[in-house]
């Protein structure tokens, strides 16, 4: 009897490469896991959503018909520079969102691809299934948000590890290894140096993997995709130390704070819990969260059993190094922090599950009730990832309201917008935005702001009990459609902002 099945399919480093009709099966299993995930955010995304706030900020960088939206210290410019060919083109968010779209299924489907020679192909499709039936990785498949990409790039990068470590001489493991980690640092660099310091962990805790090669090719990738961060980091902020104190400023300071409870509550659809102090009113989609140490536990035994371990317990590490930041040291939640974890626990829970359904065997009973308990979390996740882009399209129609109302009463480029909801309105009306309140914009001041006003057209925007800065309170007030969640929304006019048509 074979311990290892990868064995018993011949499918391990080193052994030839599976037959055309295998690799034809393979790729048609594989690429109709990335085509559902395709069809789904066609579905359930794609139509009527907007850009939300951090995407505006990232789109504006690169975009053909606004000013750039202020950069704070904690972004990375790797989602700038990937929507670059589409948004400098048009400003169309549908074309944008299809463009993402179709690029983060191919994606999905080359992570799965990288694993072929390593894990059977039914674990690998249940693996993607799993993850990509997630809210999170449906609802930002088609967004510029950086997350997503820092997942795949993870998952590139600790299957081409193994690809590497087990196969001497494997250059083309290497040159993936090395371009996992950079995508996943030119998106967002402290990820990629918690996954490569794990990598190179792995690397000097066996023996047997004890050459150089895999851990250079890490932290370079580390060095390319973070250079850029670096760089811009001495440019701007004085240095990497001054830049990274910035960051850790706005994200809250930076320190032991345990957010478990607030990654839980977030599952019910909430892009942003911060602070997280909302109530738990919908514990049902948090079962599979809690669920998630235990499946990945009981793949690890199985992977043991089967003489696997090394290949399912160098994801799972990686995936707690990339995890352990946010869940310890960021006291606030957002589903996306965790999605790179997500994807490489995903292995594990297949390989449980998979074994589940073998030992079920012809007791059809057992079967069934795997069956029901994965339909009903796919369709609790699709639920939610409804819920969440219905939210999504009721604020770009206020959005739409909105800066058409400005349109009419004379805000048109050149002008600057400020005040709540400033960067997505100026966004969507070609102004500047400058956050003079409450944000971390600190390229103009108050007095500055009020002296451009009295040359270029100029808009304070204010809602609920707020007040207009002391300086626009003698500006024209004018009521505007109110957001969801955001009522009595007005904005202050400066007097060169005067109504008529536009050219």
């Amino acid at each position: 009897m074979v311990s290892d099945p990868l064995r018993a399919t011949g499918r391990v480093i080193g052994h030839p490469a599976p037959p055309a009709d295998g690799r034809r099966r393979d790729i048609a299993l594989l690429g109709a896991v990335a085509a559902a995930y395709a069809v789904a955010q066609l579905i359930l995304v794609l139509p009527g959503s907007g850009l939300g706030w951090d995407e505006t900020v990232y789109v504006s960088q690169v975009a053909r018909d606004a000013p750039a939206a202020f950069f704070s210290a904690p972004r990375a410019r790797g989602v700038s520079h990937l929507v670059a060919p589409v948004a400098a083109l048009t400003p169309s968010v549908p074309a944008l969102r299809t463009y993402l779209l179709l690029l983060s299924s191919a994606t999905l489907l080359l992570s799965l691809w990288v694993w072929r020679r390593l894990l059977p192909t039914p674990v690998l499709a249940l693996a993607g299934a799993l993850f990509a039936g997630l809210w999170p990785a449906l609802f930002y498949g088609p967004q510029a948000m950086p997350n997503l990409w820092v997942a795949f790039g993870a998952l590139i990068a600790v299957g081409c590890f193994l690809r590497a470590v087990r196969g001497a001489g494997d250059r083309r493991a290497l040159v993936g290894l090395c371009s996992g980690v950079a995508l996943a640092g030119l998106m967002r660099p402290p990820d990629a140096v918690w996954l490569a310091l794990a990598l190179i962990g792995a690397a000097a805790a066996v023996p047997d993997w004890r050459r150089p090669a895999a851990p250079t090719a890490a932290a370079i990738g580390a060095a390319i995709g973070c250079a850029p961060w670096i760089v811009e980091s001495l440019l701007r902020y004085g240095g990497l130390l001054s830049r990274l104190r910035r960051a850790g400023e706005i994200q809250g300071g930076l320190g032991w704070n345990p957010a478990f409870t607030d990654h839980l509550r977030a599952l019910g659809g909430i892009t942003l819990c911060r602070p997280c102090d909302v109530p738990w009113d919908r514990p049902v989609t948090g079962l599979w969260w809690l669920a998630l140490p235990l499946l990945a536990a009981g793949g690890l035994v199985l992977a043991h059993r089967g003489g696997q371990l090394r290949t399912y317990l160098v994801p799972t590490a990686a995936a707690l190094a990339t995890a352990a930041p946010y869940v310890l040291l960021v006291g606030y939640a957002a589903p996306r922090f965790l999605l790179p974890a997500y994807a490489l626990l995903s292995l594990p829970v297949a390989l449980c599950l998979t074994r589940m359904f073998a030992a079920a065997g012809s007791r059809r009973g057992v079967r069934a009730v795997l069956c029901l308990a994965l339909l009903a979390h796919l369709a609790l996740q699709l639920a939610v990832t409804a819920s969440v882009t219905a939210r999504s399209r009721a604020t770009a129609r206020a959005f739409t309201a909105v800066t058409g109302e400005l349109r009419a009463q004379g805000l048109r480029p050149p002008c600057l917008v400020s005040g709540e909801q400033a960067v997505r309105v100026a966004f969507r009306t070609g102004c500047a935005s400058r956050q003079l309140y409450g944000g971390h914009d600190g390229s103009i001041t108050p007095a500055g702001f009020a002296g451009l006003a009295r040359r270029v057209p100029a808009v304070v925007l204010v809602a609920g009990d707020a007040t207009p800065p002391p300086w626009a309170r003698a500006w024209r007030p004018y009521a505007l459609p109110d957001f969801p969640g955001l009522r009595d929304y007005r904005a202050y006019l400066a007097p060169s902002v005067r109504p008529g048509p536009g050219p």
